[in-house]
């Protein structure tokens, strides 16, 4: 496979959909405030994603209490859920694509909705791993689907704006849960918090059919050919392995690897080290577990304009990037001071930079996809990242438990966080010396 070829100009930020299996047309006369609907539709489905997956550790320790769990049988409830989710991420693209958008999205979101408000019944652990199970599989339809609804409705000047916009609500959700899933429980108790938030999917599902009701004639989706389906009837997932013997793809797939069990460690067990360090409970968490997101949600923006602003300046694209990496790697580090504090908001300080610093992280080594590959192949390539990403987060889910219930504590778990973006970062040293761009690879 020739991975010097020149990129077709102007086509930049069609790789991202070509990840589930179809090229970006985007509508250059949809009307501004069509693409915005569908925009507020997109950002507020990935936030109720969120909130679906975050309400399990909030009430951690109200359910230990009340089904008797240990540490153990948490950790193999969301790591439930992110196993599932690693093996439906493999096919949800190429159900939204044979569905298609008006129909797969809402379906999509239905199932999950119901399967979050069927927690509410739940009386075993195996029964909740059997519903996160479920819900990580269902779930993973929400990235695909949004990606091709941005694909669908924005440009291609405007696209790269709206997928912004969409990874808001990977960190919105972080932030209302603390804020609404407490006072829910303190009201009406654990199951309504399941029902309430589950039954949030619903409204969407509802507003989402609402919104093409609303749509002008002309801007009415076109009906899919069998001829213009066929193309999609082999997962996406299939062209991976053609992939994996370039040291290029595990310079991205070696990162997410190795930082992304960091986000999902902090995502599920956040909650639980802020009650045992520091006593914080569903009355008093609320405001600190937000706060912390709204600090990730700046480092996510920061990580972008770091770089964009040293290109400007006439710095290298290998400078621009991997310094804005090491600016990110070196921040973390300051996660195990949370050890040495008294007051939870110095910890919350410490763990909202460490999270911004990651989502930094993040957004370069995914950045770094679209520097290193050809257009047609960066979606594949940024998928593989994230399949990667989330097994990380599996293997950091389950050995979180074990070690907490061996009476280790917590301490080994933020020391491996602490450095994981600095190994990371050197892995990117060595597989990729020198970041060209594949334009300066062909020219070379």
């Amino acid at each position: 496979m020739n991975f010097t070829q020149r990129p077709n100009e102007g086509n930049r930020d069609e790789a991202v959909d070509t990840q589930f299996g179809r090229a970006a047309t985007g509508r250059s006369g949809t009307p501004g405030w069509v693409r915005w609907m569908f925009l507020a539709l997109i950002v507020s489905a990935n936030m109720i994603n969120y909130v679906d997956r975050e309400i399990i550790a909030l009430l951690k320790p109200l359910l230990e209490a009340r089904f008797h769990w240990n540490d153990m049988d948490y950790g193999n409830v969301v790591s439930a859920f992110q196993l599932s989710a690693v093996v439906a991420y493999m096919g949800a693209g190429w159900f939204i694509d044979r569905v298609g958008l008006r129909f797969g999205y809402p379906i999509a979101v239905a199932v999950w909705s119901a399967v979050a408000m069927a927690h509410a019944g739940a009386r075993s652990v195996l029964e909740f791993v059997g519903l996160r199970s479920l819900l990580g599989a269902t779930e993973a339809a929400q990235t695909p689907a949004a990606v091709k609804t941005i694909a669908h409705w924005f440009s291609t000047r405007k696209r790269a704006l709206a997928l912004g916009f969409m990874n808001t609500g990977s960190n919105l959700g972080p932030i209302v849960t603390p804020l609404i899933v407490p006072p829910i429980v303190i009201a009406f108790g654990w199951r309504a918090a399941f029902l309430i938030t589950g039954g949030l999917g619903f409204i969407w599902v509802a507003a989402w059919f609402a919104a093409y009701v609303a749509l002008p004639g002309k801007q009415q989706p076109a009906r899919r050919t069998r001829a213009a389906a066929a193309p999609l009837s082999k997962p996406p997932g299939t062209r991976w392995l053609s992939l994996l013997s370039n040291r290029r793809v595990w310079a991205v797939a070696g990162a997410k690897l190795i930082t992304d069990p960091v986000w999902w460690f902090l995502l599920f067990w956040l909650p639980d080290f802020m009650h045992r360090r520091y006593g914080l409970n569903l009355h008093t968490f609320g405001v600190p577990l937000a706060a912390i997101y709204v600090l990730a949600s700046i480092g996510a923006l920061g990580g972008g304009v770091l770089p964009a602003r040293m290109l400007a300046r006439g710095s290298s694209l290998n400078a621009a990037r991997k310094t804005t990496l090491l600016i990110c790697a070196i921040a973390v580090t300051v996660l195990p001071m949370v050890f040495l504090v008294q007051s939870y908001w110095y910890a919350v300080l410490l763990i909202g930079l460490a999270l911004a610093a990651h989502q930094g992280f993040s957004t370069n080594v995914f950045a770094l996809a679209a520097d290193l590959f050809p257009d047609e192949m960066v979606g594949t390539v940024v998928g593989i990242g994230a399949l990667f990403g989330n097994l990380g987060g599996l293997a950091i889910l389950e050995l979180t438990g074990w070690q907490l219930s061996r009476s280790g504590g917590y301490w080994p778990i933020f020391a491996y966080c602490a450095v994981a973006y600095l190994i990371a970062l050197a892995l990117i040293q060595v597989l990729v010396p020198r970041i060209v761009t594949v334009h300066d690879q062909a020219v070379e």
